[in-house]
C-alpha cells in the first residue's frame, strides 16, 4: 500500500515536470505584487504583460497602461510643477469629444398685484463649453544596459522624466496654448474692459494698471479695483495668479500707514495672501511689459476646465534607436475657460 502512494505522488511530480509549470510558494512579508514585477520585466525586456495587470480601458492605438502606482506619482507631481492643475477644475473623459452646459443670464422676476397678468419672464442663455484637446507626449530613452542594471529603480526614473515633461508643457498651455492640438489657455481669450452684464461669453474681462508696462500712482487701488470686479459668490475660493517676478514686486508695496499689502502664511503648508486672498506663482505667466496680462485674479475652480483621459498610455520601442530603448508616454488633455466672469486680468496698459 505504501509503494502504490509513493508511484502516484512521484507520477504527480513528474506530471508538473512536462508541463513546465513553476513551483508555487507563498510571497514572503514585504515582496513585490505580481502587477508590478510583471510591468518591471516588461519595461525592462519587453516581455509578455499579463492583461490581468492593465488598469483602464486600453486604447485602440495599443500600448500599456501605467500601473495605478506610476499614474500616481505623476498628477502628485504636476500638481507641484503646474499650480493651474492644482486650482482648476479637473475631470476625467473617456473620449475627446466632451461638452459642457454653462447659463448665464439666469431667470427673471417681476411683481404683480393679486389678480394682475403674468408675464412671460427671461430665460437663461446656455452657452456650449467644449475644450479642446491634443495628445501630450514624451519620449524618454534608455539603454538596455541601464535596463539591465538590477540597481536601476525603472519605475521611478520612467514616472520622474513623464512627469517633467507633461508637466512643462501643459503648465505653458494652460496659461496661453492657443487651442491647437493643445489647451487653449485663459491668456489666449478675448479680453474686454467691460463688466459682466455687456461683455460677451467667453471674453475675459481687464482692469488697466494706468500705465503702459508699469503700476500707475498708488497701485495697491489697482489691486482693490481687480478684486472687486470679480462679484461676490466667485470670490469665495478666488486666488491670485502670477509669476515670481510680478510677485517680487507687488511683495514690496505698501499701504499709506506703512503696512505691507503681502501677507505671508501664518503656518508650514499655508500659501501667502495678497489682500486676504492666496497667491499661486505661475511661471508661464508673462513678465510686466507694455499691454501684458500679468495678474489674474478669480476663481479657477469655476472659471477653467481641464479634461483629461484618466489612464497614460506607455508604448515600449526597442528598435527604432538601438541600442537605446525608447518608452513613448501619451496622455490626451484638453482645457479652457469654462466661465468668463470667474476670472479677472489686470492689463499693464494706461486704459
Amino acid at each position: 500500500m505504501i509503494e502504490v502512494k509513493a508511484d502516484a505522488l512521484e507520477a504527480s511530480f513528474e506530471a508538473v515536470e512536462r508541463a513546465g509549470l513553476p513551483p508555487v510558494r507563498p510571497m514572503l512579508a514585504g515582496g513585490r505584487p505580481a502587477v508590478d514585477a510583471g510591468f518591471d520585466a516588461f519595461l525592462r525586456s519587453g516581455s509578455a504583460f499579463e492583461a490581468k495587470a492593465m488598469s483602464g480601458a486600453t486604447d485602440a492605438a495599443g500600448g500599456y497602461a501605467v500601473p495605478r502606482e506610476i499614474d500616481a506619482m505623476v498628477d502628485v507631481t504636476l500638481k507641484a510643477i503646474s499650480p493651474i492643475r492644482a486650482i482648476a477644475n479637473v475631470v476625467t473623459v473617456g473620449t475627446s469629444g466632451y461638452r459642457k452646459l454653462v447659463a448665464s443670464g439666469g431667470f427673471k422676476s417681476g411683481w404683480a398685484s393679486e389678480t394682475g397678468a403674468r408675464d412671460e419672464t427671461d430665460s437663461p442663455v446656455f452657452n456650449e463649453v467644449a475644450p479642446p484637446m491634443g495628445d501630450l507626449f514624451a519620449n524618454p530613452a534608455a539603454s538596455q544596459a541601464m535596463l539591465d542594471d538590477v540597481a536601476f529603480d525603472v519605475e521611478q526614473w520612467l514616472a520622474g522624466e513623464v512627469a517633467r515633461e507633461f508637466a512643462a508643457a501643459e503648465g505653458a498651455a494652460f496659461v496661453s496654448g492657443n487651442g491647437t492640438s493643445k489647451p487653449k489657455g485663459f491668456l489666449a481669450v478675448p479680453t474686454a474692459a467691460t463688466g459682466d452684464a455687456t461683455r460677451a461669453f467667453g471674453t475675459l474681462q481687464y482692469v488697466p494698471s494706468g500705465a503702459a508696462g508699469a503700476f500707475a500712482a498708488n497701485p495697491e487701488e489697482k489691486l482693490i479695483d481687480l478684486v472687486q470686479t470679480l462679484r461676490a459668490p466667485y470670490r469665495q475660493g478666488a486666488s491670485w495668479v502670477m509669476n515670481s517676478a510680478t510677485l517680487a514686486r507687488i511683495r514690496k508695496f505698501k499701504t499709506s500707514d506703512g503696512q505691507l499689502l503681502w501677507t505671508p502664511g501664518l503656518a508650514v503648508g499655508q500659501p501667502a495672501s495678497l489682500l486676504g486672498y492666496p497667491v499661486v506663482e505661475a511661471e508661464d505667466m508673462p513678465d510686466i511689459a507694455a499691454n501684458s496680462l500679468s495678474i489674474a485674479f478669480g476663481n479657477f475652480k469655476a472659471g477653467y476646465l481641464i479634461a483629461e483621459r484618466g489612464e497614460t498610455q506607455i508604448l515600449r520601442d526597442p528598435y527604432s534607436n538601438k541600442p537605446f530603448v525608447h518608452f513613448y508616454a501619451t496622455k490626451r488633455i484638453g482645457g479652457m475657460v469654462s466661465n468668463s466672469e470667474a476670472i479677472k486680468l489686470l492689463k499693464f496698459a494706461a486704459s
